[in-house]
């Protein structure tokens, strides 16, 4: 279970962001690996919904569905059957994002860790001394929980995909995708300060398992984002990265506690 306050915070954690960059004049690591961003993700999107809606077609015509329908001729039938093939196109529309989502995480790992970082020694007016060996150790170990995170991700989309098939059920399934979806990406943003903290990899699952709110607010909002067209798409990275530092440090300063 999660706790419903620390999803609210994580989400006023986002408010805090876009202040915070306003007063340091962040905007360039808000443009440059959004704008990146932004044209990945629409090319992905072309393409994926373009090819989803040929699978599903395959799909229907593969099994007897489409004779069937025809057969019937009932537009309840026809209407419900338009709905499941929306569902599984959305379903296979996730499961490609989050493939897509990692690897800009892996790619951008390097950036998105600098930017939490540069955050906090902001926050503690402080600067944190740069050491290379240090820092591809924070790449490896970003790219490790990528892929770990990912692996999970796909056994759960897969089970929810399965579940799209159900009459009704599958209806609902795009919803706890949505979630699904959050938490993991939430999860990548909160292990940026994770990281930096030198917890390793098993501390920080411990951490944020035991603070899953924390993840799946970060998350939900960084997706609320993704609908605001262009805009949206640019923010959420970056917004997310920072949002999640500021709340994990503001976490730390309420609870008096270190890592």
């Amino acid at each position: 279970m999660f706790s419903f306050r620390e999803v609210l915070a994580a989400v006023q954690a986002y408010g805090k962001a876009h202040q915070f960059i306003m007063q340091h004049k962040l905007w360039k690591w808000i443009l440059i690996p959004g704008i990146v961003y932004c044209i990945l993700f629409m090319t992905g999107i072309y393409f994926v919904w373009g090819y989803s809606g040929d699978f599903v077609e395959y799909l229907f015509n593969l099994l007897p569905v489409k004779v069937w329908i025809q057969d019937l001729e009932s537009s309840w039938i026809s209407f419900f059957f338009i709905l499941l093939g929306l569902s599984i196109r959305f379903m296979i529309l996730l499961l490609c994002f989050s493939y897509y989502k990692y690897l800009f995480l892996v790619l951008g790992s390097p950036l998105f860790s600098y930017l939490s970082e540069k955050t906090e020694a902001l926050m503690d007016r402080k600067e944190y001394p740069f050491s290379w060996q240090q820092f591809m150790k924070d790449m490896v170990r970003g790219i490790v929980m990528s892929i770990r995170n990912s692996l999970n991700q796909t056994v759960c989309v897969i089970v929810l995909i399965i579940l799209s098939f159900i009459p009704i059920v599958g209806w609902i399934t795009p919803l706890f995708a949505f979630f699904i979806e959050a938490y993991f990406y939430g999860f990548s943003m909160v292990d940026y300060s994770c990281e930096r903290h030198r917890l390793n990899t098993k501390q920080s699952i411990q951490f944020i398992r035991a603070h899953r709110g924390i993840a799946l607010g970060n998350g939900m909002v960084f997706y609320l984002l993704m609908f605001i067209p262009v805009l949206g798409w640019i923010m959420a990275p970056s917004y997310a990265v920072i949002a999640a530092t500021i709340h994990l440090s503001d976490k730390r300063l309420l609870h008096g506690a270190t890592w």
